[in-house]
């Protein structure tokens, strides 16, 4: 079904082609637009991450994690940072043709790109619209090197493709998993895949040669910080075959922390208090404590428990 009229702040936009409600995605709301570009660029060149170029196929994201750092963007469409984040989503519906004319300028040096460091780009909407593998493509035959750092089990479908582009340029995988509480995954993740179903992505990436980082971030104070949780996720993300295991504690952004207690509507205990410092201003950047490099998505602004499978001293 076509919505007749955008919201407000959508409306203004000259590249809003329409926007789709479909009973196959209950509550959810796509926009499409037209991009005028794909890549952007982190100002100051990315800092401490290697990285200096992303992209976005989607804005806004029904992964809907209460402590997702993006919220506030959705404030740029006067949209708010709640419910609105979750359920109405910005779908760049061209956004793998305008990539491939990007990345054909000669001005273009093959710098790194990253794709899943604002919003998710294997989402719920990627099973609808299926942004992904065009931008594969075109990444790899202008031969830049990517990273794909996901909540979604929905990378199983581009594994052949990774596989292959992983021969003619350096690709990175990550699955981000940060809860292994299945009530408590649900309660702040309501919109992801389950911890089981994104331990079998990693055994699945891994079966297609590829190395796969698991993101055990951010950890949540007095929900996620215990010693027995933490076992017991480098556990299972050993057991499914991980190659590192990265983590760095909670970061909220105003914004992030009123979605925490209550944007999704969940019943999450009141165990966020005394984190007043963990919100505004600028993350710290913790030390590497692996011997080796962690992956080029991560390096530099995480801690690494272990590289290849050994734990580090």
């Amino acid at each position: 079904m076509e919505t007749p009229s955008a919201l407000p702040g959508l409306a203004r936009l000259n590249n809003l082609v329409r926007s789709v409600r479909t009973p196959e995605f209950a509550g959810i709301t796509f926009h499409e637009i037209l991009a005028k570009s794909a890549l952007n660029k982190i100002p100051g060149g990315g800092g401490p991450m290697p990285f200096g170029w992303t992209i976005n196929p989607y804005r806004g994201c029904s992964h809907a994690c209460v402590y997702c750092f993006a919220r506030p963007t959705h404030s740029y469409l006067d949209l708010d940072q709640g419910k609105d984040f979750d359920q109405e989503i910005i779908v760049k519906v061209n956004v793998a043709d305008v990539l491939r004319t990007e990345l054909m300028k000669p001005s273009w040096a093959h710098h790194p790109v990253a794709l899943g460091t604002n919003t998710d780009p294997y989402q719920r909407a990627e099973g609808r619209y299926a942004l992904m593998p065009g931008i594969i493509d075109a990444l790899t035959d202008s031969g830049t090197p990517f990273s794909i750092l996901t909540k979604g089990s929905l990378l199983r479908r581009d594994l052949d493709r990774l596989a292959e582009a992983s021969r003619r340029v350096p690709v990175d995988l990550a699955l981000s998993i940060a809860v292994y509480d299945d009530e408590l995954q649900q309660s702040v993740e309501p919109g992801t895949p389950t911890t089981k179903a994104r331990l079998a992505t990693v055994t699945a990436v891994r079966e297609h040669g590829l190395d796969c980082s698991v993101f055990l971030m951010p950890i949540l104070p007095y929900l996620t910080d215990t010693r027995a949780h933490l076992d017991e996720a480098l556990r299972q993300a050993k057991e499914a075959g991980a190659t590192s295991v990265l983590y760095t504690a909670l970061h909220l952004k105003p914004g992030s922390r009123s979605g925490t207690t209550c944007g999704s509507g969940a019943n999450i205990p009141n165990c966020f208090r005394g984190t007043a410092p963990c919100t505004g201003g600028a993350p710290t950047r913790p030390r590497s404590t692996a011997r080796g490099s962690p992956p080029a998505s991560s390096r530099s602004f995480a801690h690494t428990v272990w590289n290849a499978g050994k734990k580090t001293r």
